[in-house]
């Protein structure tokens, strides 16, 4: 069965369904997740596989690049179709320059006016409290990102990348992807990493390894953009990709697939096999989170009852959510720090308060991307 992909618009107008439900959904769970300790965590898709929102939001935003840009390229004058990539970078780095701020006086208010001393402790508040001066340089660099705000940097890291990468797509979609492979081969190999500052170490999210997915999404974005598709919809690939799904989830669930599993790994780590291989870190993008969430994404895009759901009207909130993905992905990471700076005010921790506060956060977010929807209609 394949699935129908929607034509191309010749205005470039047209949105596919899917990219902005599955990117809301992912916004989702990474505000659930941001909130710790709350019900909810154990139904996001982080305790059903190798791969978290984090690896899927990353996919997608490599899409949403193959979808927009590469007609920019055909259009416009070389020097502004860059600008329109290093434009959109320059959005991102500002937006993260905003909430680190609102969210560290979030954090230092509530140890300072509510005793909240775990505040002081946690997300990567530490070194600012020890060494302000450094840290805050090490924030307008980059070096020094809080827990929870780290993966917008790496973002915009990519961006500046992406013309690179759609100038050598443009000639060959599988060099692209070729050399995209090697520098993430490199990178585990020479532990290449961009340093942190004033810590020791590197970035949490390391773009020279998570380039790689972002070019796996980017080159299915161009393809997506003339509907085709990049890896053809065939059954025995189908069935792979679901048997993987399937043999990860009896990983995730059962303790004795589970220990087994562990062992074979470790096997291959004591015969030389790379880290990057063998091990599930998440700053190098080691290769069972990568194929985990490659396994998922060609299953879904093979399945026909994906497109009608992304497509229903009962998941319009979701899926406006992903359509405002940077303003919402903003709002959520603030709200889960004050969550996270309320619950550590409190004497206690009761589970309705998270099952509550959750709930009103996303209310809250929705609600921001409808009225961003709104503002963004033209007068008829």
């Amino acid at each position: 069965m394949t699935v129908a992909l929607p034509p191309p618009s010749p205005t470039g107008s047209s949105r596919d369904p899917r990219l902005d439900f599955f990117r809301g959904l992912a916004l989702v769970m990474i505000f659930i997740n941001h909130v710790p300790g709350n019900p909810l965590e154990m139904f996001t898709n982080r305790n059903f596989g190798f791969s978290d929102a984090a690896e899927g939001f990353v996919f997608m935003s490599g899409m949403a690049a193959g979808l927009a840009y590469p007609m920019v390229f055909k259009r416009l004058p070389l020097w502004r179709a860059v600008a329109k990539c290093w434009g959109r970078a320059w959005t991102l780095y500002s937006v993260h320059l905003v909430i680190s701020m609102i969210s560290l006086a979030i954090m230092l208010g509530a140890a300072y006016w509510f005793d909240a001393d775990k505040m002081w402790q946690i997300n990567n508040v530490g070194p600012w409290i020890k060494a302000p001066v450094q840290a805050t340089i090490g924030i307008a660099t980059l070096g020094h990102q809080f827990g929870y705000l780290n993966i917008l940097p790496m973002y915009a890291a990519l961006l500046l990348i992406t013309p690179v990468m759609i100038l050598i797509a443009r000639r060959n979609i599988w060099m692209m992807l070729g050399g995209s492979f090697l520098l993430w081969i490199i990178t585990g190999e020479m532990r290449l990493n961009i340093p942190a500052f004033p810590n020791e170490g590197g970035w949490f999210f390391n773009p020279f390894a998570w380039q790689f997915l972002f070019a796996i999404g980017l080159a299915t974005g161009m393809r997506l953009k003339s509907g085709q598709r990049l890896v053809p919809n065939v059954a025995w690939l189908k069935w792979l990709a679901l048997a993987a799904l399937i043999f990860v989830l009896a990983w995730m669930k059962i303790e004795f697939v589970q220990d087994n599993g562990r062992a074979g790994l470790a096997a291959l780590r004591d015969h030389g096999f790379p880290f990057y291989l063998t091990t599930f870190d998440k700053t190098f993008l080691a290769a069972p989170r990568l194929l985990h969430l490659l396994a998922l994404a060609y299953f879904l895009s093979t399945q026909s009852w994906v497109m009608r759901l992304c497509a229903s009207r009962w998941v319009w909130p979701v899926e406006l959510m992903g359509r405002f993905g940077l303003a919402c992905f903003a709002l959520g990471t603030v709200l889960s720090i004050l969550g996270q700076s309320i619950k550590a005010a409190l004497i206690y921790d009761p589970w309705i308060f998270d099952m509550a506060y959750v709930f009103l956060g996303l209310a809250l977010q929705i609600g921001f991307a409808r009225i961003k929807w709104q503002l963004a209609q033209k007068p008829a």
